[in-house]
């Protein structure tokens, strides 16, 4: 037989469990799966300027129209008088930068960019958050329905999506942005020519989103907590919305950050061609569209759009990297 070990006093304190040093001092809290994705988030800092980047973008498309009448700004008056009748080119070096006009005036008209810099903005954003929410809301629910009943129904719903996939959609927007120009649905004007966008943008990109989503709902519909649910009695809307929705937000929140850049590319596109956001009214596609005759001699007009969408797309790009890093650090 084999002699029991003898413990000191101070082991015996100690055993089974180790003393935290500091313990009673300050109570150790446990932290939610939010807060831990917000410290990884603070970590990025690219990422973290990109989100302050596109807070500021937004604010300036909030507040467009009374940062313009603060400023005393009209993205639509002609200043002939700032222009040269000869050459129709801004009088003055840069473009006509002045402290009256800090980024210059437009060739032939001469009006101010920096008014129709953030006149556009909001068309822009406007446009790009509507083509996405709708894209999303079709790609959610669809992606899901497959997902989860799969079956006839994943076939139908995958083969919806590869018939999607499939249309030239550069094209097809062209041509029906361009056959709904005149007026429709009762809308006319900027309010039809946003509609058009956000439809035709939004309506056929939803197969990206609704793969995203079936893909995580296969993975997911198999789980512990799902089975659970169903030996309750619940029904399928109830797990799909309930139960499996919640545990996408993350990706479907990464996604959506990743698709408004290039929806904003989009329209940008669209307007430069002539079929989206028509004159008058400020875009920045239709800035640069403008600007193709003069980039030579005024290369400013060209600039300044261009940089704005540029900058845009990569602060939302940046924000969308730190968000999947941040919510799935098995991403990196």
């Amino acid at each position: 037989m084999t002699a029991p070990i003898e413990t000191t006093g101070s082991q015996a304190e100690a055993a089974p469990e180790a003393v935290l040093e500091g313990v009673k001092s300050k109570e150790i809290e446990g932290r939610s799966l939010g807060q831990i994705a917000w410290t990884r988030f603070k970590r990025d800092k690219l990422a973290v300027t990109g989100g302050v980047i596109v807070v500021l973008l937004i604010l300036t498309a909030l507040l467009s129209r009374p940062l313009q009448s603060l400023l005393g700004l009209d993205p639509n008056a002609f200043q002939q008088d700032l222009v040269d009748p000869n050459t129709s080119l801004p009088k003055g070096g840069f473009g006509g930068m002045s402290w009256d006009h800090p980024l210059g005036v437009d060739p032939k008209f001469g009006r101010d960019i920096l008014a129709r810099i953030l006149e556009g903005s909001w068309v822009s954003l406007v446009v790009a958050f509507g083509a996405t929410i709708l894209s999303n809301v079709i790609g959610v629910v669809l992606g899901l329905i497959a997902g989860y009943y799969g079956g006839r129904v994943d076939t139908v719903v995958s083969r919806l999506m590869d018939t999607f996939l499939a249309f030239p959609l550069l094209l097809f927007a062209i041509a029906i942005s361009a056959t709904l120009q005149g007026g429709a649905f009762g809308l006319e004007g900027l309010p039809l020519h946003i509609g058009v966008l956000i439809f035709v943008i939004g309506f056929f990109n939803w197969p990206y989103m609704a793969r995203i989503v079936r893909g995580q709902t296969l993975a997911l519909r198999e789980r512990e907590f799902i089975d659970a649910s169903r030996g309750m009695g619940a029904r399928g809307p109830y797990i799909l919305f309930r139960e499996l929705l919640p545990n996408l937000v993350g990706p479907i929140t990464v996604y959506a950050t990743l698709l408004i850049p290039t929806n904003i590319i989009f329209e940008a596109s669209l307007s430069f061609l002539g079929v989206g956001i028509q004159p008058p009214q400020a875009s920045w596609g239709g800035m640069l569209r403008e600007a193709v005759n003069f980039f030579q001699v005024d290369p400013q007009f060209m600039l300044v759009p261009g940089l704005a969408i540029f900058i845009t797309v990569l602060a939302f790009n940046l924000l969308g990297d730190g968000l999947r890093d941040a919510l799935d650090p098995r991403s990196r």
